[in-house]
């Protein structure tokens, strides 16, 4: 079986709500889908996104001319389960393009799995789950009244660990916080995440200020740069800290656990390149005792599936990551046949071969952005 070609799909999706973190608010998802062929008529799908924040420079038109000028060229012809070589190929040609690559990776494991008959998580461990339990992402609200209101909403869905974002007005997180400890007591997970927004006092000050009310762990609460301040955050507060967008590579994590900048390490599709090198981090992460969230970026299925494959196959512990937040109820469409949806907080794993999800026809042609 030989690759012949790689289609680029790009989509515009709505978002259920305004979709707003320290970093800016969002109505609208661009989101890349991959899709590549063989000569025996088995095509994969991958998934990457465009989110333009810190660690992200990418837009849609830069995703699908990096796919379409650099890799097609390098890949057609090859193997689609050559998986690592394509890779190690395509980073050698075109340096830090993780976003880009990673679409193509998982589908090329897509392909894998459709040839054998199995579902990815088969190819990389076998089966340790079946379900994944899964955090609710709480954006910002205006108001208190309203942020309670979508908590509530994701708690009469099962939903028992919440991720809230925080990072513009402290005064505000710190009454958010308190308002959801009030409201649900101990009987939830809560986590914050600052998206890189605050300078090093500012984060300290609001993290003691949150230390009395139970915070699992404070994800990425300074610039991606500033991995000494990480580790000063580390020594300065008992609330664990998470990187995220200080993590890209292997190299930046390996960075990440030489300074002891965070204890917990979150994974994302797009941002680590797909779910050959998502692997890679969480064994590495693992080996140096960190916690492992599965997160990604806003996405629809696909993505979703991808990580949802991984946490089946992974033999050890995993938080209760925000992977799917997109098909939680950020999004307000999907484009697969039979969209994943999160029952009782947790999300069931495709069991169909390679990713198991499908892409709908209809919903792409409504949602593409090149026609």
């Amino acid at each position: 079986m030989k690759i012949t070609e790689i289609e680029t799909i790009p989509l515009r999706l709505p978002f259920a709500q305004p979709f707003k973190i320290s970093q800016g608010a969002r109505d609208t998802l661009e989101t890349l889908i991959v899709r590549v062929h063989t000569d025996e008529g088995l095509v994969g799908i991958g998934e990457t996104q465009a989110w333009r924040r810190q660690g992200s420079a990418e837009v849609l038109w830069s995703l699908v001319r990096t796919i379409k000028d650099h890799f097609e060229p390098l890949i057609a012809g090859r193997s689609p389960f050559d998986i690592g070589g394509i890779l190690t190929t395509l980073n050698e040609a075109l340096y830090n393009t993780l976003y880009a690559q990673a679409a193509v990776a998982d589908a090329l494991y897509d392909i894998a799995g459709k040839a054998v008959g199995l579902p990815v998580h088969k190819l990389f461990a076998g089966e340790c789950r079946d379900r994944v339990r899964i955090g609710g992402l709480l954006a910002m609200k205006p108001t208190v009244g309203e942020l309670i209101e979508s908590a509530q909403g994701f708690y009469e869905r099962g939903f028992r660990h919440f991720g809230l974002k925080i990072g513009i007005d402290p005064k505000q997180d710190l009454a958010n916080v308190v308002a959801l400890r009030g409201r649900f007591g101990d009987g939830v997970v809560l986590r914050v995440d600052a998206n890189g927004a605050l300078a090093y006092d500012a984060a300290l000050a609001l993290l003691k200020k949150l230390e009395p009310y139970d915070i699992d762990v404070a994800e990425q609460p300074i610039p991606i740069w500033d991995l000494e301040g990480l580790a000063a955050l580390c020594r300065a507060t008992s609330i664990p800290i998470m990187a995220d967008e200080s993590v890209s590579t292997d190299h930046s994590l390996l960075e990440v656990i030489r300074r002891r900048a965070a204890t917990v390490v979150q994974t994302k599709i797009a941002k680590n390149g797909g779910m050959y090198r998502v692997w890679r981090l969480w064994t590495l992460a693992s080996a140096a005792g960190m916690r492992i969230y599965p997160g990604n970026h806003p996405s629809t299925s696909v993505a979703t599936a991808a990580v949802a494959q991984l946490c089946a196959a992974w033999p050890g512990p995993l938080m209760e990551g925000v992977f799917a937040v997109g098909v939680s109820g950020a999004l307000g469409a999907d484009i697969v046949t039979e969209p994943i949806v999160p029952v009782n907080g947790e999300i069931r794993v495709p069991s169909g071969p390679g990713l198991g999800v499908d892409l709908d026809p209809k919903a792409i042609e409504r949602y593409r952005i090149d026609r």
